[in-house]
């Protein structure tokens, strides 16, 4: 995906990974986990309804396909592929941009999936995005990957979340509850087979 980097810090791992589970027949592909900014670069979102691991390496098989505006993926008959958590991170800064930008990239991207009619209906007309609407996120304080240094430095825009507002449904604190006592998050979505 275009708004998705690689942390650079991770290259060893992926590279060892590529060469471990190559000739492995169980293995479709690998899969990575995921830090999703919001707002600006300083934030992560942190609400269960955000994926945090998805398949971004598939072995060069004809019926492996993307899947979900190529989220992720598939293969045969809608089969999930059998993946390999490894231990690196990708970058997803696609909600990270300018209120301006943010606010003009909802208006088209809605114009693929509905017509002028629902889009006019749905989606508020303004000048900038309103990012004041998620429920929750964290201060991220670690390393941005090398290529995004300059892009972050030039930032143009201010964005600030109180994070003791943070608000979670009941079904997140469940969910929160379940994962710290037993270490598996429940009702995840899981686009894949961890083998």
């Amino acid at each position: 995906q275009g708004d998705e980097v690689l942390d650079d810090r991770n290259h060893e791992i992926i590279k060892k990974s590529l060469q471990d589970f190559k000739d492995d027949k169980e293995v479709d592909g690998l899969l990575f986990n995921y830090r999703h900014f919001y707002g600006s670069y300083d934030y992560v979102a942190d609400a269960r309804g955000w994926y945090r691991r998805e398949i971004r390496v598939v072995k060069n098989k004809a019926n492996i396909y993307s899947y979900r505006d190529a989220q992720g993926f598939r293969k045969g008959n809608n089969e999930k592929l059998n993946v390999k958590l490894i231990d690196a991170y990708i970058h997803h800064y696609g909600w990270v941009k300018d209120p301006r930008a943010m606010q003009r990239k909802q208006e088209q991207f809605n114009k693929y999936w509905h017509d002028d009619e629902w889009v006019d209906q749905n989606i508020l007309k303004a000048d900038t995005f309103d990012y004041t609407g998620i429920r929750s996120l964290q201060l991220f304080n670690d390393e941005h990957p090398k290529v995004m240094k300059k892009r972050i430095r030039e930032k143009n825009w201010q964005f600030d979340h109180d994070i003791s507002h943070n608000q979670y449904t009941f079904k997140d604190q469940i969910s929160q509850l379940v994962e710290k006592m037993t270490g598996r998050r429940i009702w995840e979505y899981r686009n894949y087979r961890i083998v």
